[in-house]
């Protein structure tokens, strides 16, 4: 077994007081006080995360958007400059090695961040995909271990980034960057990338730093937040802010046995394109389908529990469920037969043996005021 690995900011979690985890072979924080408190930190103020686990690859060279072309389902060539776009990493078979957030840095400079338990199938993909792709001049790289990446979230962050007297030289004001677009700029006269991208559902942004800068970043965003009510928030938090905001997890709602349609990303792959790998595979019809399921009472159901009709016949089984602590129900997502997926159909879940009336639900759960 291999050994645990931790980012830059271990001490300053366990400075904290953060109960650890283990996730995709890191050692990360959990939580620091309680799942409540900073789960409603970042819908009320603001939270600041740790995600230095995840991995980063740069694809670099004039043939590096061609070639994303046929790598991915996307279309990004059409990504401009300045721009991110969400996509998916699929097999031959039309199954999800990992989704993914692509940056384009400029014309043939473009920077993927994918799930930290799949870097090794990311990378071994992207490499495999380059002779393929019958692309000249192009240059996969895991830069994975250069970088720190630290998230800013909730409706305070773009106050705290603009207080964080450490961060200079942007290249977008922060209150006119986009959603899913990102700035240059520095702190501490090193490279800083900005990006107005997250994953709780709430505004916010996304820094990525040198390694070595990490512990410095950290302590200074906090120190701009500390008037704002920015907390320090751990997996616990975040994974129940995700869900609330209907987005899925590699490993409970994406898997390489679950296509893109089936999990509600159809919209995520062009087809149009003349090839990408994939491509012949994500036309088969769908098996089951991803829905959302809202429920009574306090008891959730949680994942691998069974969706049952009235008379305990199986419709299929949920991926990611908890009490919404936003919304004081139970909210889960599930994978059901097709038959089973119209909104507003009565199902039930089987919480340990007890039958707990749920409803079909369209997703997002929760949807911020903008």
């Amino acid at each position: 077994m291999s050994e645990p690995r931790y980012t830059p900011l271990r001490a300053r979690h366990e400075a904290l007081g953060a109960s650890f985890t283990d996730f995709g072979g890191w050692q990360m924080p959990v939580r620091y006080t309680s799942d409540l408190a900073e789960h409603h930190a970042v819908r009320r103020a603001a939270g600041l995360f740790d995600i230095s686990h995840m991995a980063e690859f740069t694809v670099r060279g004039a043939g590096a958007a061609d070639y994303l072309d046929y790598a991915l389902a996307g279309r990004l060539s059409a990504l401009a400059v300045g721009k991110a776009k969400y996509s998916l990493l699929l097999t031959s078979r039309g199954g999800i090695v990992d989704d993914v957030i692509v940056y384009r840095l400029a014309d043939e400079d473009f920077l993927i961040i994918s799930n930290a338990g799949n870097r090794d199938a990311v990378r071994a993909a992207l490499q495999e995909r380059i002779e393929p792709s019958a692309v000249a001049d192009v240059a996969v790289a895991d830069v994975s271990d250069d970088y720190a990446l630290l998230a800013v979230q909730g409706p305070n962050a773009e106050q705290i980034l603009a207080d964080t007297a450490a961060i200079a030289d942007v290249s977008v004001p922060l209150a006119e960057q986009k959603y899913y677009a990102w700035a240059s700029a520095s702190f501490a006269g090193q490279p800083l990338l900005l990006a107005r991208t997250g994953y709780t559902g709430e505004d916010g942004f996304e820094l990525l730093v040198p390694a070595a800068l990490a512990v410095d970043l950290w302590d200074a965003v906090l120190a701009a937040g500390e008037s704002h009510g920015l907390v320090p928030a751990g997996l616990a938090a975040r994974d129940t802010l995700r869900l609330e905001a209907g987005m899925p997890l590699y490993g409970h709602e994406l898997s390489l046995d679950t296509t893109p349609a089936q999990a509600g990303l159809g919209r995520v792959v062009v087809s149009a394109k003349e090839r990408f790998v994939g491509k012949d595979a994500v036309a088969q019809p769908d098996a089951r389908v991803l829905v959302g399921l809202a429920a009574e009472g306090k008891r959730a159901g949680r994942a691998g529990y069974a969706v049952v009709d009235a008379d305990g016949a199986p419709l299929g089984e949920i991926t990611s469920g908890a009490l919404s602590p936003t919304l004081g129900h139970p909210i889960a997502m599930a994978f059901v037969d097709p038959s089973s997926a119209e909104e507003g159909t009565a199902v039930f879940l089987d919480v340990r043996g007890t039958r707990i009336p749920a409803t079909v639900t369209a997703l997002p759960f929760y949807r911020r005021n903008r």
